[in-house]
């Protein structure tokens, strides 16, 4: 869950699951914001994740737009974001993490291993706190999009509102 370098340790993790479709389609998943809006942003998605694009994603759980910079996709290969992290009491002000989303197909093609990476959290109390809860968040969204593309369940409805 965390890395050493010049500053000390500083928080960041990765969470992996694997679905049984193939690979195309849970990018596509994650991508189409009337999918991914299906079973993770609950308050919807705004927005195709493609390079150089910014959208929206809204959640129940944490109401209002947040804005999501693209900055690469390689389909069904990668996907790299950042956002702002949750806001904490750093005189520094606010700042973005980078998420990374990496596709795998497995067993030809007929499952895939999606691993979500998450860093760039300031070495700090806050730090860390946001840290644990987006990988509980990121955990969810895996749970979610496994149930969602394996079987049209929306594991999330009525689960924070």
């Amino acid at each position: 869950m965390t890395d050493d370098n010049d500053e000390g340790i500083v928080p960041r993790f990765t969470v992996s699951g694997r679905i049984a479709r193939p690979v195309r389609e849970v990018f596509e998943a994650v991508v189409d914001p009337a999918k991914l809006s299906g079973y993770f942003t609950t308050g919807g998605a705004k927005g195709r994740l493609e390079t150089g694009a910014t959208v929206t994603w809204d959640f129940h759980d944490f109401p209002g737009a947040f804005p999501v910079t693209v900055v690469e996709v390689v389909p069904e290969r990668r996907i790299v974001l950042r956002w702002e992290a949750a806001p904490d009491d750093d005189p520094g002000g606010l700042y973005d993490t980078t998420v990374t989303m990496e596709f795998e197909p497995l067993d030809g093609d007929t499952r895939t291993r999606v691993s979500i990476t998450e860093e760039g959290f300031r070495p700090s109390a806050a730090g860390f706190k946001s840290a644990f809860g987006n990988c509980e968040a990121w955990t969810g969204m895996l749970c979610g999009m496994k149930v969602y593309v394996e079987h049209g369940i929306t594991l999330r409805d009525g689960f924070y509102k």
